[in-house]
């Protein structure tokens, strides 16, 4: 049997790895320069936790894990021909695999409130999982990049976040646009049309504008039971660019009136210093997640067909479900996979990755074997990334090595270098060719 990996999961090369890395280690430098602290949430959490956190579609998309032992034991007949899944899941998956990093992160903080400080600041980079149909750009399994903030109310975490996206993102120089409303605006919208009980279908149907057109939205608001009438005001609120023209609109809207009120005081934090990155108000951005309840995020990049490479927003009741009230968040998500995808596109991984093999000895004798091994713990002690052929073989089979494992710089060790004690030093990009002793090359390889 052909061995395969599950659909929508991937494995990753050597040199994949090493790009990954460096995503992730350009978004943590930024998470950990403002100040944010990490933290670990198991892979596996229990169902109760994640259900209903995340609207109707979230919920089918869950993993369930089966229940140990026998987990039919109990289980109707009946209920099985019925297709009662409802029903069964509970007796059948008592526990699912993470399908964000938020929802752990709440039950974490209802879990620890007495052990941390609030506002607590903490990011997280895990995987998670999604029964999603496998697609370019989208895998069952894949990386967040979390940054989140509790136990404030306070617009400047949301000005901190845009800073903390336009940073990361400046860093890849990965051009973007940084896409930004507020739930209450939408909230606002909903009561203005006069359909406030129908406001989470009409969110979920605005959230897919960009898959299926503003035909395919007002279809799908008709089918979740909004009138004519009430489809018609949302479109044309809808078209406003404006704030000023947004404010007039949701007028008869208090909560309206404060989602732009909340907006209005994030981007006066935010014209205080330059941004590098497009910031754009989007009153269609709706975010489809049921948590949100203020301000919300997304990020697109530039020059490439790809979905939202990054989101988030407020969240004032999330730990409210975990018996903790008052206690506000705010976070966004950098989707790691995508950005991978979007940078390998447009060519902007660096050509010098720090964590790569700089330097190989080749060595053409056993004398000149023991010499480089000594040498070798001289080299990496300097910092210098370095490794040996494992044996005296001949000199083309070693430069091959070399070659395909993209290594910069050969030391070559055979009986004149070791009785003259100077080396030769080949750059494999030119094939230029220096004789230098092994404290020069040290010098020399730290400085590239």
């Amino acid at each position: 049997m052909k061995p395969t990996t599950a659909e929508g999961t991937r494995d990753f090369t050597p040199e994949q790895v090493l790009k990954r890395n460096y995503i992730f280690d350009t978004i943590r430098s930024v998470f950990v320069k403002y100040g944010y602290l990490p933290i670990e949430t198991p892979a596996m959490e229990n169902l109760s936790t994640l259900s209903g956190k995340y609207g109707e579609e979230g919920d089918r998309l869950l993993f369930k894990i089966l229940n140990n032992g026998e987990y039919l034991k109990g289980i109707k007949p009946a209920d099985i021909e019925a297709q009662a899944y409802k029903a069964l899941t509970p007796a059948l998956a008592k526990r699912g695999l993470r399908y964000d990093l938020t929802v752990p992160f709440a039950r974490f903080v209802v879990m620890h409130q007495n052990e941390i400080s609030f506002p607590f600041k903490r990011y997280q980079i895990q995987p998670v999982w999604r029964a999603d149909r496998p697609q370019k750009g989208r895998y069952r399994e894949f990386y967040q990049c979390d940054v989140d903030v509790v136990g404030s109310t306070s617009l400047v975490y949301e000005a901190e976040l845009v800073q903390i996206y336009d940073e990361v993102f400046s860093k890849l120089n990965l051009p973007v646009v940084i896409k930004f409303n507020n739930r209450k605006i939408l909230t606002g919208i909903a009561e203005v049309a006069g359909i406030p009980e129908l406001m989470v279908d009409m969110t979920v149907a605005i959230d897919k504008l960009d898959k299926i057109g503003l035909d395919g939205v007002k279809k799908e608001m008709a089918d979740r039971g909004i009138g004519e009438a009430a489809v018609e005001k949302i479109t044309q609120i809808l078209a406003i660019q404006s704030l000023e023209e947004l404010e007039s609109a949701l007028s008869a809207s208090e909560t309206g009136k404060l989602g732009i009120q909340e907006i209005q005081t994030m981007l006066q934090f935010l014209n205080s210093s330059p941004l590098q990155q497009e910031v754009q108000f989007d009153i269609t951005l709706a975010r489809g997640l049921n948590y949100y309840t203020g301000c919300i995020f997304e990020v697109q990049a530039k020059g490439v067909t790809m979905g939202s490479i990054g989101g988030g927003g407020r969240y004032d009741n999330l730990t409210e479900v975990f018996g903790l009230k008052d206690v506000s968040g705010v976070g966004v998500s950098f989707g790691a996979e995508r950005i991978y995808d979007v940078l390998e596109s447009l060519q902007l991984f660096p050509n010098d990755n720090s964590s790569s093999l700089k330097v190989l000895f080749i060595v053409l004798n056993e004398e000149a074997q023991l010499y480089a091994f000594k040498a070798l713990k001289k080299l990496r002690d300097a910092g210098v990334n370095s490794e040996m052929y494992p044996e005296p073989a001949k000199f083309d089979k070693q430069i091959k090595y070399a070659q395909k494992r993209q290594v910069p710089f050969v030391i070559i060790v055979d009986t004149d270098e070791l009785q003259s004690g100077l080396l030769r030093f080949r750059d494999l990009t030119s094939n230029q060719v220096e004789k230098l002793n092994l404290e020069e090359i040290i010098a020399k390889t730290q400085a590239l």
